[in-house]
């Protein structure tokens, strides 16, 4: 089997098949879906997968598990897949009618242990803005190596479709039950993969919600993001690996910790003491981040985040946040 589709289940019944509808649209047969069921709680989801799982049995399995959180889940689907290669799709969003033969032909052509493609991020009043969720799109299958400013792409597990083996034979799981979950195992990934391939299709349909977890103001959860990081440094010191990407893991700090955390929290509370932990961080683990050469490469918006946040004008900067909507 070539693709395994893994879409974690946790009380979605208003979403889920839609989601696994767009699916079964794919006019393609080499593939699986597995739905896990990550201990709902209200009563449905975990029934609705049984019963849509009814009308398709040979493309359909269900796994009920005590809930594990969104890596659990997906690490359940990782162990049980029968595909070659995993695609990740959350159980509130979907893909194109396209997604799975032209990954397929992707696969067949390049080898590539990673295939990278695009989004459209699709809002309630139901207008539609492409994003591109690679740093760069090398025409040729690369290896991270030779483009390290890939890493700067944003980490998300579901923007590419992955050789099973990356999982299986480097021991590397989605940490269970917490915040940034991707950007500690995708960046890993780039990094061990024999070859990545961009290409350049909008395949991956993602719905922004307002109830989704990170528009939830739980301020305090943020802070997981030190943690990922702590992660992240240990595991490309342990192997043999910082050195060669100091830069543009100071770049992704940047991103990541002290501009997007950031302003996460400043739009609660401006005050909030996590915003001197973000900075102190920064000073702490990348002494001198503000010469990172990636800087003046930010799109206009972060790098004015970048710049109000330096000078810690954070009532304005949560004021054009508020503006910009």
């Amino acid at each position: 089997m070539l693709i395994s589709v893994i879409i974690p289940v946790y009380n979605v019944k208003d979403y889920l098949n839609d989601c696994v509808a767009s699916v079964l649209k794919n006019s393609f047969n080499d593939y699986e879906i597995i739905l896990v069921d990550d201990g709902s709680t209200d009563g449905v989801s975990g029934q609705l997968c049984d019963e849509i799982a009814s009308g398709h049995p040979e493309l359909i399995r269900v796994i009920h598990q005590e809930n594990k959180g969104l890596g659990g889940a997906r690490n359940t689907g990782i162990v049980n897949a029968l595909g070659d290669y995993l695609l990740f799709l959350d159980s509130d969003d979907s893909i194109t009618d396209n997604t799975l033969p032209l990954l397929a032909e992707k696969i067949t052509s390049s080898g590539a242990d990673i295939i990278a493609f695009n989004f459209n991020n699709v809002y309630p009043d139901g207008s539609k803005v492409p994003v591109s969720a690679n740093y760069i799109q090398p025409s040729e299958a690369f290896k991270l190596s030779e483009h390290t400013e890939y890493l700067l792409s944003l980490p998300t597990a579901c923007g590419r479709v992955w050789k099973k083996t990356l999982f299986t034979e480097s021991g590397i799981e989605f940490p269970s039950k917490v915040w940034y979950e991707d950007i500690r195992t995708t960046t890993k990934l780039f990094a061990l993969a024999g070859s990545i391939l961009t290409i350049p299709d909008a395949l991956y349909i993602y719905y922004q919600r307002n109830d989704s977890i990170m528009h939830t103001p739980n301020i305090l959860r943020n802070r997981e993001i030190i943690d990922a990081f702590d992660d992240i440094l240990v595991w490309f010191k342990g192997n043999g690996m910082y050195e060669e990407y100091k830069d543009v893991l100071c770049q992704l700090a940047i991103d990541n910790v002290y501009v997007a955390a950031s302003v996460r929290v400043l739009r609660e509370d401006t005050k909030h003491p996590l915003l001197c932990e973000f900075s102190q961080y920064m000073d702490n683990n990348f002494p001198g981040y503000q010469n990172s050469p990636y800087i003046a490469k930010l799109p206009k918006m972060k790098k004015l985040a970048y710049k109000l946040l330096r000078g810690k004008h954070y009532k304005l900067l949560a004021l054009l946040f508020k503006i910009k909507g």
